[in-house]
């Protein structure tokens, strides 16, 4: 099996990655998809998913050392103190300094990544070198069949896919500043993120239980980056996505409704553990992607699962939580659909 790297953002350094549970990914989409499809439905239903989770996430820890060492955790981010991450979901679902540990940029028109994750960057629109029309999620389908308002908005955008992998702090942040116009729920699967999945199985992404949060930016303090939606996504081990908006550290949490201001970078949501996927969704000409990400992404020199099972250059970046990802570009028509 092709061996899977992404580029390390701020090295440049390409990392061959250890994909957790990746022969049992293998064999569930390869061998019990293709041979017992029912089988594969309810490996891959709620309950399952919920079983697995606690099986692998709520034993003690034997060695709390060896494996805050094996996921490469640094302790020293955390805000509970050590004794308290006795368990792999405890570990998991911490709390980070993240003003200190994850900086973010100053500039109102910067947008921002939601989550501590491997992202890769799209396009809907054919001539754009960035079109993956339909290879991770199908367009209406992401953001449900009933929604043609937010079809109209959104088609011929950008967008960008974020891989949170087992190992990463689970909360996501606000990508941008603006009003919250919609806020809904769609029951799905929970088919897992890995690499090998996502290229055997036509647009998962879309038929995995998720959240869709639209947010107009061009409003009075806002990112002035027309309509955004964020689509945080379930897979194969999560549990949940807990909505807990806080605007000052962690607390106070909140859930997410209509007509919320929301601030740009602060905690939103987060993620029971396992892996997940969070999809932003731009409107047409509104951004201008980092120059950094597009490159990476090009490149022929990595061994990408995505690359070889989709036959064009994608290799992923690691960003961090609140780094920029792109820019508002200036535009003169406003995010109404």
């Amino acid at each position: 099996m092709i061996q899977h790297q992404y580029i390390e953002r701020d090295s440049g350094r390409v990392v061959t990655e250890r994909l957790f549970g990746d022969h049992m990914v293998r064999l569930l989409y390869h061998r019990v998809r293709e041979s017992n499809p029912a089988l594969f439905g309810m490996l891959t239903s709620s309950r399952s998913s919920h079983i697995l989770s606690y099986v692998n996430f709520d034993r003690p820890l034997f060695s709390k050392r060896s494996f805050v060492a094996d996921s490469g955790i640094d302790l020293k981010e955390c805000l509970d103190p050590p004794e308290r991450l006795d368990t792999p979901r405890r570990i998991f679902e911490r709390k980070i300094h993240y003003r200190e540990f994850r900086p973010m940029p100053v500039e109102q028109d910067a947008v921002v990544s939601p989550a501590d994750a491997r992202v890769l960057l799209g396009s809907f629109r054919e001539f754009s070198l960035l079109f993956l029309k339909e290879k991770f999620f199908s367009f209406e389908e992401l953001l449900g069949s009933g929604n043609s308002v937010w079809h109209k908005a959104f088609f011929g955008g950008d967008f960008a896919v974020f891989r949170l992998t087992p190992d990463k702090y689970h909360y996501n942040h606000t990508p941008v500043s603006g009003v919250v116009v919609d806020f809904y729920a769609i029951d799905g699967s929970y088919h897992s993120c890995n690499p090998s999945a996502v290229v055997s199985m036509a647009t998962p992404y879309s038929k995995n239980k998720r959240v869709v949060t639209i947010i107009d930016t061009d409003q009075p303090g806002g990112t002035g980056v027309g309509l955004v939606a964020m689509i945080e996504v379930v897979a194969l081990m999560i549990g949940d996505i807990v909505q807990a908006y806080s605007s000052k550290g962690y607390d106070n949490p909140q859930q997410i409704s209509t007509g919320m201001f929301i601030d740009k970078g602060v905690p939103k949501s987060m993620y029971r553990p396992g892996s997940s996927t969070d999809i932003l969704i731009f409107q047409e000409g509104r951004i201008d992607f980092a120059a950094d990400l597009l490159e990476n992404m090009r490149k022929t020199n990595v061994s990408s699962r995505f690359s070889n099972g989709f036959q064009k250059p994608l290799v992923e970046t690691d960003i961090r939580v609140r780094s920029l990802l792109g820019r508002a570009r200036t535009c003169q028509h406003r995010s109404e659909p």
